[in-house]
């Protein structure tokens, strides 16, 4: 996969910007999306994004999976930080969260894709780059939750490798991971802070698991 150009995003960020609204997709602030784009409207929309100075996308959920949707008020924007085309002509991505937003109005635009002015108000910490800390994080209970959760639905699971990694890239990897439904994961994005998006998350763990049944969202891979 092809890297971007080293991170030079604008001081400002633009009130403007390309969608990809995608039912059931997560993307959190210094975390990484792979997405699998094959659609001709988004191939297209990538392809003048590359050629922008802040190559930034808008991950929007809307509120229900059909076309044309209405939108959820906040995403956040991802930057492409790389991207490798194959054969057919399908492009694979992969982007890194840089800021929620706050949609204050979808465009009429004669573009294909879906544009729309977006405010940063309120999200200033969402650009820090130095990734947050959670000093309340039980790991061993956390863990043991995951393991029951993933049990209960006959899931494979191993977290050796994320025993060990920092506050923020475990919550986040997980909130991704957790076959969650698409409401649950708005509500994990939506949290201010780390320790609200923990407390979240392992609630609604709990919840599916009082609950029972499958709860996952309907796609396990993200594609467009």
């Amino acid at each position: 996969m092809a890297e971007a150009a080293p991170d030079r995003l604008p001081a400002q960020l633009p009130e403007r910007i390309a969608l990809f609204p995608l039912f059931g997709a997560l993307l959190l602030p210094r975390a990484h999306l792979p997405l699998h784009i094959f659609e001709p409207r988004y191939l297209a929309m990538v392809d003048e994004v590359l050629t922008s100075p802040h190559r930034l996308i808008g991950m929007i959920q809307p509120l229900a999976p059909n076309e044309g949707a209405r939108l959820h008020r906040i995403g956040c924007v991802g930057r492409i930080v790389g991207f490798a085309e194959r054969p057919d002509g399908r492009m694979d991505l992969t982007l890194a969260g840089v800021s929620r937003f706050r949609l204050t109005s979808e465009l009429i635009v004669s573009t294909p894709w879906r544009q729309a002015e977006v405010s940063w108000d309120g999200f200033a910490h969402d650009r820090n780059r130095m990734a947050e800390t959670d000093p309340y994080l039980d790991r061993a209970a956390l863990f043991a939750l995951l393991a029951r959760f993933f049990a209960a639905r006959g899931l494979p699971h191993d977290w050796q490798n994320l025993k060990s990694v920092p506050d923020e890239l475990l919550i986040n990897v997980l909130s991704v991971l957790c076959p969650l439904p698409a409401g649950d994961k708005q509500a994990l994005l939506e949290t201010p802070h780390l320790p609200e998006r923990r407390e979240t998350l392992i609630t609604l763990l709990e919840f599916a698991l009082q609950r029972g049944g499958d709860d996952a969202a309907d796609d396990d891979e993200i594609m467009q």
